[in-house]
């Protein structure tokens, strides 16, 4: 077929550039390398805020499977048992035959997961715009920072996005074959949802996109035939097709959810709950902190536009014009237009809109940026890769020349990207684009290391400072360090000579992140600044000369820990 394209291109006069390219090849590559960065960096990132929690999770539904059904603590605690437990529990296995260390293991798996949607954007891009949006697809994602970033402590989140997106894949595969899918199909859907609701409830959103998907092709039938009987006999045996796969799904949630099945609306209960989510606490937006559960409207907007890449953006714009223009010229021409193919590109309008929507109808609370709305993230990902691949066309069609030109280009701008987020490591998840000044611009103005990603930095550099002071060995007494944020997130990278202590006014050394103004709540002299292009994400201070006088902010560093 790239053959093929490439010879009627020539008879039009046009050489293609790059038909002959093996963007199958590249693509594979690209997860190859994605793979093996995995596990050549997995070890460089810190403990999250939720990862302490998240692992005494997943250790209790291996209990309560290991016990029997006996063991309960799953199912009352904390607030957790609203969350699916699929990421915790399998971390919870691989912790018990892992010859790494607890929190090591967990983000080597998040990282796998990430590499898991990575092959999920390439398979839905190939889908609906063929190798080279594939392979745009996964380029895109893997060097989006959001995501790349998060996957490797963000337990909750990123295997959620990653569930999403193959669950949105599964859908488009039914969509061609409608009204009666194959049941190899159908189950692929249903397990794929299962194992999203597995982690988080909000995969409800797959039901009301397949629903929008199925109505669309009931009234493209309708419009095509105008016959009720043909509408009605297709609504029925697409109910018929699908019905199977509901028993599958509920059945695949469970397995990771015992609390979902304890009774009977237990999930749409979770549904209630984060919908009412009450939980006090501000987030940044433009300099201001604003309380999470009263957000306005441009809120998520503002973050998606500032946190995506400047080439995601500019692909996705490209899909919406080059998009609405091959409508308007099919309209007016009244060409057909393939079905089952529109009714794939309405489902990831959907997965990436419809969010959105609801975020500015309804404001649920939400909080540290677009953490919440991580999985639309790869949706953009595959519209920006579309995009950017029809653009290329419409260009190779004029000439070689400008197809090159914009080859060239693209590949200049994807390594400017990876080489962002190089400098970047392993805080890649603090990115703001140029639209933001970069990192250095969003400092102060949007949140950056919510996670305290950067405490395991600063607090390597606190030892190897501690040892440098005495020759490059071990000293001889423990010195007591103050931690404002996740004491965990520091002292989980402490040798035994650094030992946490929760009074300030004794402590030798401080170390914090500056999420809140942590940095500025215990007075010493700065020796170490963890920084991302020029944007300062945790700090260290002496306070040896301090020690034993008393700070009137002890009592704000008890209350931010």
């Amino acid at each position: 077929m790239r053959r093929l394209l490439a010879r009627q291109g020539e008879a039009a006069g046009v050489r293609q550039w790059g038909a002959g390219i093996p963007y199958d090849d590249l693509a594979r590559l690209v997860l190859v390398i994605a793979l093996g960065l995995v596990f050549l960096t997995f070890r460089d990132y810190g403990i999250s805020n939720d990862e302490e929690v998240q692992k005494i999770y997943g250790e209790m539904i291996l209990s309560y499977y290991a016990s029997g059904f006996h063991d309960l603590s799953a199912l009352a605690y904390k607030d957790l048992y609203y969350y699916g437990g699929l990421f915790d529990l399998v971390a919870a296995l691989a912790n018990k035959i892992s010859p790494l260390g607890v929190y090591e293991t967990r983000h080597l798996l998040g990282g796998l997961v990430g590499v898991l949607g990575l092959v999920g954007a390439w398979r839905l891009g190939r889908r609906l715009g063929g190798e080279r949006a594939g392979f745009l697809s996964v380029v895109l994602l893997a060097l989006m920072p959001a995501y790349y970033g998060a996957a490797f402590n963000n337990p909750k989140d990123i295997p959620f996005a990653v569930g999403m997106l193959w669950t949105l894949l599964a859908m488009c595969r039914l969509m061609p074959v409608l009204p009666d899918p194959p049941l190899g199909r159908v189950m692929a859907f249903a397990v794929s949802l299962g194992l999203t609701l597995g982690v988080r409830v909000g995969a409800g959103l797959a039901g009301v996109y397949l629903l929008a998907g199925l109505v669309a092709y009931l009234l493209w039938r309708g419009a095509e035939t105008r016959s009720p009987a043909v509408v009605w006999r297709d609504g029925r045996t697409m109910l018929l097709a699908v019905l199977p796969g509901l028993p599958v799904a509920y059945l695949t949630m469970a397995l990771f959810w015992p609390w979902a099945y304890q009774a009977p609306l237990n999930p749409l209960q979770a549904v209630v709950h984060f919908s009412h989510y009450g939980i006090n606490i501000d987030t940044l937006m433009d300099g201001q902190w604003l309380p999470a559960g009263h957000l306005p409207a441009v809120y998520l907007p503002l973050y998606l536009t500032l946190k995506l890449p400047e080439l995601v953006l500019a692909g996705a714009v490209a899909a919406i014009g080059l998009g609405a223009v091959r409508l308007w010229r099919s309209a007016r021409r009244r060409q057909a237009v393939d079905r089952g193919r529109s009714l794939q590109f309405l489902l990831l309008g959907l997965a990436a809109v419809f969010p959105i929507i609801f975020f500015i109808v309804e404001r649920p609370t939400i909080y540290n940026g677009i953490r919440h709305f991580e999985f639309l993230l790869p949706p953009f990902a595959v519209i920006g890769g579309l995009g950017l691949d029809r653009l290329w066309s419409v260009l190779g069609r004029s000439s070689e020349g400008r197809s090159r030109g914009f080859g060239l280009a693209l590949g200049a701008a994807l390594a400017v990207q990876l080489w962002v987020m190089a400098g970047l490591h392993p805080d890649e998840y603090v990115y703001f684009n140029a639209l933001a000044g970069g990192v250095k611009g969003a400092a102060g103005q949007y949140e950056l290391d919510y996670w305290g990603n950067s405490l395991a930095e600063a607090a390597r550099d606190l030892s190897e400072y501690v040892a440098m002071e005495n020759g490059g060995r071990p000293p001889h007494r423990v010195y007591k360090v103050a931690v404002c944020g996740n004491p965990l997130a520091a002292t989980y990278y402490m040798p035994p000579y650094l030992r946490f202590t929760a009074k300030p006014s004794e402590a030798d050394f401080f170390v914090a992140f500056t999420q809140h103004d942590c940095d500025h709540v215990v007075g010493g002299r700065e020796i170490i600044a963890v920084q991302r292009f020029g944007a300062p994400l945790s700090v260290v201070k002496d306070r040896r000369p301090l020690q034993g006088v008393p700070t009137a902010a002890a009592v704000s560093l008890r209350a931010v820990n």
